[in-house]
């Protein structure tokens, strides 16, 4: 058995010994330049790769993928059907992901970026601090990562809804489906953390509509795909004051052009 252990942006030395030392007789290959014959991968452990390598593969019997996310598999238009895909979930990325959601909803129930602002302009003015229990907290995303970081939010007494496909029940957190649970839970969500798998149902899916939907002075945080927001209606709801402030982790195109609005928005934590 051959794996192909391929990654945008990762170190593979590290990847690469940490799967010898688990699985000492596996034949590893990294690609893209050590792949050698290709008949003889059988899986493949990926991020981003690159389009028609999957193909590239005939005797291909699972790909991997190293996040939780597959659309950056799904994407590619030559990928071999029938060819089984794995998401991974893994505590380390359940948990990183629960503390940035933390870090960055307290941040702005604290109205920490502001006071960095006051500290940069040498203004010293105290800022009205609202209590948790009357900041609504709304997740767009139920899945292991949502439902995971809505738990942990609850702890510090903050109310939270998320809304997913289906129902679930998830203690402390009241749960919305469809289009009208959408809508609901935009209306009442001070601060809204979109944690969503992209697909073609969920791309764009923070337009114009979905974030003026959200009460005045509202919070974006994304941390699931930059397609799921389209920037520059979320510009005209920063300029228009309809939303205080954003932090967003994803974007649509990565690296980010250096002369993209966001690196020097005043209300865009990056």
């Amino acid at each position: 058995m051959a794996l192909l252990f391929i990654c945008d942006g990762e170190d593979p030395n590290i990847w690469e010994t940490a799967l010898r030392a688990e699985l000492p007789d596996l034949d590893i290959r990294v690609g893209p330049d050590g792949i050698g014959d290709e008949t003889e991968i059988d899986v493949a452990l990926a991020w981003q790769p690159p389009r028609g390598l999957m193909a590239s593969l005939p005797n291909l019997t699972a790909i991997l993928s190293l996040g939780a996310g597959v659309e950056h598999i799904l994407r590619d238009p030559e990928l071999p059907p029938g060819v089984p895909i794995a998401r991974l979930i893994d505590p380390g990325l359940q948990t990183g992901m629960m503390e940035f959601i933390t870090m960055e909803v307290l941040s702005h129930h604290r109205r920490v970026p502001e006071y960095h602002a006051q500290q940069r302009a040498g203004e010293w003015r105290l800022l009205r601090q609202t209590l948790s229990r009357d900041r609504r907290i709304g997740i767009l995303g139920l899945g292991h990562l949502g439902a995971a970081c809505g738990t942990m939010l609850t702890r510090f007494g903050f109310p939270v809804s998320g809304w997913s496909r289906s129902e679930k029940d998830i203690p402390g957190i009241e749960s919305y489906t469809g289009e009208d649970g959408l809508f609901a839970l935009l209306e009442r969500s001070d601060i809204l953390v979109c944690l969503l798998p992209l697909t073609p149902d969920t791309e764009d899916i923070l337009d114009a509509t979905t974030l003026n939907a959200l009460p005045r002075g509202a919070v974006l945080i994304n941390a699931a795909r930059g397609k799921h927001v389209v920037d520059d209606d979320l510009l005209d709801a920063l300029e228009s004051g309809h939303l205080s402030a954003a932090t967003l982790d994803v974007y649509r195109a990565e690296p980010l052009a250096p002369d993209h609005p966001f690196w020097k928005h005043p209300k865009i934590t990056m």
